[in-house]
């Protein structure tokens, strides 16, 4: 780069004062710091620029090494997925051709189904809690709640 000291600028100056004038230098230097500062700007954009570019490409390479990543996973977890239904299938094979043969082999049962009622809605308060927090879980009839909360009778004896 060119070396400017302050003796050269100052030279620079004063030949710039004699040849341009008085008159014209104030707005000479203001249109040369003008420049100086959209040069500036510029040089900053492009150096702005080239860094978004350069972490787009390093963005780029690491979302490839992801993908890349994800594949393998992915076969990895097939082929397990394969040899886990291949293992499980001569395992159950085994279990259904020895289970007469081999009284000490455990057999699985087979599934029942719980026979619910599907037709009896449930509530999802259980009874314990309803219990222990004193909801009603039948209703009375009129008759019934008056007997059940009628006022005993005192019997007075005059004695």
């Amino acid at each position: 780069m060119i070396d400017l000291g302050i003796s050269k600028i100052a030279m620079i100056g004063a030949v710039a004062l004699i040849v341009i004038g008085p008159e014209k230098l104030p707005r000479l230097a203001r249109t040369i710091g003008t420049l100086l500062g959209k040069a500036q700007r510029y040089v900053a954009d492009v150096k702005s620029e080239v860094n978004r570019s350069m972490e787009l490409d390093e963005l780029k390479k690491m979302k490839d090494s992801v993908e890349g990543a994800a594949r393998d996973v992915e076969s990895s977890m097939q082929t397990s997925a394969s040899d886990f239904e291949k293992t499980w299938a001569e395992t159950t094979n085994l279990d259904a051709d020895n289970a007469n043969d081999a009284p000490g082999m455990i057999s699985v049962p087979e599934y029942r189904h719980p026979g619910k009622n599907w037709r009896l809605k449930q509530g999802a308060t259980p009874q314990w809690f309803k219990a222990r927090s004193g909801v009603r879980t039948k209703a009375l009839s009129g008759a019934a709640r008056v007997a059940r909360y009628r006022p005993k009778s005192r019997v007075i004896s005059h004695g």
